[in-house]
């Protein structure tokens, strides 16, 4: 039917919700380099995600320590990421669906949620939030159109998400493992589009 379809629509889809997007070479500078990020929500509006790779030289404990929240365990050994350039004061926590409900929630998916407000922190820092979570300070925003020239420039590359790669793979293999999905080493990958 003519008027159905849009002609500015990109190869994968509509809605690259619950996708990553994988960094390619010719994104060489700051927080995207190399960078695997995880699109939580896709619209005519914009996008935004987190950068699921880009460990801070930071720790759980220290955000709790920073919020005065007290912890039950000892989370010095749980990284935080840096999420994106957005708001990086703000911190975000990605996690698997759990019985519990937040403040300030949005569900990406079935299994997974994105959730910004205190409560969850807590939660964590008691033993009684999520098992599998990744919590991250900032997130990755793109106005209205800006993702879709980015694809179309072939800044990425993108393949569904995946909540192993997000929780259970280490934060340094996760751009391997998930270009690995597409069978793509990111290695062999040339910076320099369109040269033999």
């Amino acid at each position: 039917m003519p008027g159905k379809h849009s002609v500015n629509t990109t190869k994968s889809g509509d809605c690259l919700r619950d996708h990553f997007l994988l960094a390619m070479p010719c994104l060489t500078e700051g927080i995207f380099s190399q960078s695997i990020t995880y699109i939580c929500e896709h619209g005519e509006s914009g996008a935004m995600g987190i950068v699921i790779n880009r460990p801070l030289d930071l720790s759980l404990t220290e955000i709790f320590e920073h919020l005065q929240i007290s912890a039950g365990q000892d989370f010095s050994s749980e990284p935080v990421m840096a999420g994106g350039p957005v708001q990086m004061d703000h911190g975000f926590v990605l996690h698997r669906r759990c019985d519990k409900s937040w403040d300030a929630s949005l569900k990406v998916t079935p299994e997974i949620t994105l959730t910004t407000s205190r409560d969850i922190l807590r939660a964590i820092a008691r033993g009684e939030g999520p098992s599998d979570h990744l919590i991250a300070l900032g997130y990755a925003g793109w106005g209205a159109g800006q993702l879709e020239q980015e694809l179309a420039d072939n800044s990425w590359l993108t393949l569904p998400g995946n909540g192993d790669i997000i929780f259970s793979t280490p934060s340094d293999q996760r751009l391997a493992a998930a270009a690995a999905q597409l069978g793509v080493d990111m290695n062999l990958i040339s910076g320099q589009a369109g040269h033999a």
